[in-house]
């Protein structure tokens, strides 16, 4: 049930953007989250790394085969019923994990699970997005859109602190309880907390709100285009700096969980002041080309350093994280802001899908890399998509 947006007070607006960043993050640990098995998986169940990246791979491919339709059905009944639909398969999922992985079934019924609940995990990023578009004045989009981008680091930092350590304890069947716990979080979350922002009529709705934006310029794909480049140094970090640490540097799991999880909070806060700089500089675009431009330095920096077995490593390690996810929430406003109530769905989840099926291509890949040529190596390839990515980021574009 929808409502108009000036009947909206402040306080509930914040309040459900605190609910949709929860949801937010089921997506993330449902996805990503068995990642930080790999180096149990490597080094106590016998895997490779590339066998464990293939199969740390396989809710990311399920995310992608149905974050599009997942859109399109946000586009059509709204958020609050699409969200609960699709966290719940989420959540069958997760749990589907954890009875496989502790009954012992074999590896293709952990992944059958895994699949499962990438199947589930697409739609929170779109509803989130038109959730902030829809409640919240252009002047504090990229603020709010910030704060709701601190999902991914948090649900990675979440992830970080408490998988590695509790598989290094109790097993992996007990380190996957961690990512149905917050999808059963965010699916209270959903119920309790989120309102649909209102959607245009077709009586009172714009031919520019409604048509194609894909058709009237190529901003869109441009930033679909930047956020891809920009992914690959940010899936390579939260994929495989833990096994960076623990199997190349021989930290503790509990060491190697606790420094993730602090660059994934400065990287949370640092989304937050990307999205204050861009309403500040009233662009969206030109805080990109700054971050693009530092990630590609940072990733540099990372390789050199680790290739020179420098102390500093994991230092240089933290401010590439940092600045390798601080655009998302700009390219997630910028998007909803371009596309429209009546598309943002779509464009979201086309944003989404790009950026996943980017993980996915390239996750075995960099793992195979590093077990061939190393760390250092992988990193240095990592840095060149951002250099890329400054010269192919859009003028801010504006439609009526």
């Amino acid at each position: 049930m929808s409502r108009p947006a000036n009947e909206m007070s402040s306080t509930r607006r914040w309040g459900m953007l605190v609910c949709a960043l929860v949801a937010a993050m089921t997506t993330t640990c449902a996805v990503s989250g068995f990642a930080y098995l790999i180096p149990t998986l490597h080094t106590d169940h016998g895997l490779s790394l590339t066998q464990a990246s293939v199969l740390a791979t396989v809710p990311t491919v399920g995310l992608m085969l149905l974050i599009i339709p997942w859109g399109a059905l946000l586009d059509r009944f709204g958020e609050r019923r699409i969200l609960v639909i699709s966290l719940l398969i989420t959540l069958a999922g997760t749990v589907g994990a954890v009875i496989a992985s502790g009954s012992g079934a074999p590896y293709w019924t952990l992944a059958v699970w895994l699949f499962v609940g990438g199947l589930g995990a697409g739609a929170a990023n779109g509803a989130s997005g038109r959730i902030v578009v829809g409640w919240f004045p252009a002047r504090q989009r990229g603020t709010a859109m910030g704060i709701r981008q601190m999902a991914q680091p948090l649900g990675i930092a979440v992830c970080a602190l408490t998988m590695p350590a509790i598989a290094e304890q109790f097993g992996v069947t007990a380190a996957l309880v961690v990512p149905a716990a917050v999808t059963a979080v965010g699916l209270v979350a959903c119920v309790v907390g989120i309102v649909d922002p209102p959607l245009p009529h077709s009586s009172t709705a714009t031919a520019s709100s409604t048509e194609n934006p894909y058709r009237a310029s190529s901003f869109l794909a441009r930033v679909h285009g930047v956020s891809v480049l920009l992914v690959i140094p940010q899936s390579m970090l939260w994929t495989f700096v833990p096994t960076w640490l623990i199997v190349a540097h021989h930290w503790a799991p509990a060491a190697a969980g606790l420094l993730v999880t602090v660059t994934q909070v400065i990287g949370a806060l640092g989304r937050i002041a990307a999205g204050r700089v861009s309403d500040v500089w009233g662009s969206r675009m030109r805080p990109i080309r700054v971050i693009a431009v530092a990630a590609a330095v940072a990733m540099g920096v990372l390789a050199l350093t680790d290739w020179l077995h420098s102390p500093v490593a994991p230092v240089v390690m933290g401010v590439a994280v940092v600045a390798s996810v601080a655009d998302n929430g700009l390219a997630f406003t910028a998007i909803a802001e371009y596309a429209g109530p009546s598309w943002s769905g779509r464009g979201l989840a086309i944003q989404n899908t790009a950026q996943y099926l980017t993980t996915a291509a390239t996750t075995p890949v960099l793992g195979a890399l590093i077990g061939a040529a190393g760390f250092p190596a992988a990193f240095a390839l990592t840095a060149l998509s951002p250099l890329v990515a400054v010269g192919l980021v859009p003028r801010d574009a504006q439609r009526d």
